[in-house]
């Protein structure tokens, strides 16, 4: 019998370290203060920054859904990496926490370098946005565990927080304004019901021309990161909720009190001309639960304070907290 190689049976090691020398540059670029040493040990190494009274880690981990699918089916691979650091970093700073370093874990059939690299780039850029290190990550060629030419995405991201900032929900009262952020589009939720409704039932391509510009770009639009806006607005801001997956209707309860609820004016709401498109076919409420509609984070902030957080940022005012159960109203 002749003899088999690591190769033979679908993994290529030589690619393998190909991928990491591809990869040190954007890892580099990533490097903040408290990062030690480089990619290539079993672990990557953080130092914790000095001046907190009681710190506390916090740690977040996600993927990027299948938006994914719509990546490799259109070979774009420059983009989902900063949905996958966003997905992490966005939910990091509703607990008050400060992204520190990222890691990613990228599982694949069989590993295409260029395409790696791409998604690995694009996830470096997710954490210098995040303003955080990309400290390591794993890769794993898994023939037969994978379709040719698939791969899946996971991020963890840790950060740090100071003990007694984290409870924000005993923080927010009566009469707080409510400060919707902008997203960058459908950001990293919802895509089954899009890729459906989109290349299913209205038979669309890649290719359309929306607003000017391929279809394909609108969808992959990169999830945008607030991390920026948080940490400029930090002093300013009772609580904020991140819009992923539920809309504005499940997320925004989540920094409540039982006996105050959010009234949301949906037309206050600066809704995107992708949800305008998909509002055509599906029913409103869907639209809100599925969907962030053009709002990917909010602000729940004291009305001394809004003028402040308005001239922070880009935001804009869509409601207010009253007394009542816990949840939101959309009215």
């Amino acid at each position: 019998m002749s003899s088999i190689s690591y190769k033979d049976a679908g993994v290529d090691i030589d690619a393998g370290n190909s991928f990491v020398e591809n990869i040190k540059p954007f890892v580099k670029s990533t490097k903040i203060d408290g990062v030690l040493g480089g990619i290539g040990s079993f672990a990557g190494a953080f130092e914790l920054p000095s001046g907190y009274q009681e710190p506390v880690i916090l740690a977040g981990t996600d993927g990027v859904g299948t938006k994914l699918k719509l990546a490799i089916d259109s070979k774009k691979f420059d983009t989902v990496g900063i949905d996958l650091v966003a997905m992490c970093s966005n939910d990091l700073i509703c607990n008050f926490g400060e992204p520190l370093f990222f890691l990613d874990y990228y599982a694949t059939a069989k590993l295409e370098v260029d395409e790696a690299s791409a998604v690995v780039q694009g996830i470096a850029q997710g954490c210098i946005r995040s303003q955080c290190a990309l400290i390591g990550g794993e890769t794993a060629e898994m023939p037969g565990m994978y379709k040719s030419g698939d791969f899946d995405l996971a991020g963890f991201c840790v950060g740090i927080a100071e003990k007694s900032q984290m409870d924000r929900v005993s923080k927010v009262k009566e009469g707080d304004v409510l400060i919707a952020l902008p997203s960058s589009g459908i950001h990293s939720n919802g895509f089954s019901l899009v890729r459906k409704l989109l290349f299913e039932k209205l038979g669309m391509k890649f290719e359309d021309d929306f607003n000017g510009k391929p279809l394909i770009d609108t969808l992959l639009e990169p999830t945008r990161i607030y991390v920026k806006e948080f940490k400029d607005c930090k002093e300013n801001i009772n609580a904020l909720a991140h819009i992923t997956g539920g809309g504005i209707v499940e997320n925004l309860p989540r920094v409540l009190p039982d006996n105050l609820k959010a009234v949301v004016y949906k037309d206050k709401v600066k809704v995107l001309p992708i949800f305008e498109l998909m509002g055509k076919y599906v029913e409103e409420s869907e639209m809100f639960r599925a969907f962030n509609m053009g709002v990917g984070m909010i602000f729940v902030v004291d009305p001394s304070q809004v003028d402040e957080v308005l001239n922070k940022t880009d935001g804009y005012i869509i409601g207010e907290i009253k007394s009542g159960a816990k949840g939101c109203d959309l009215l």
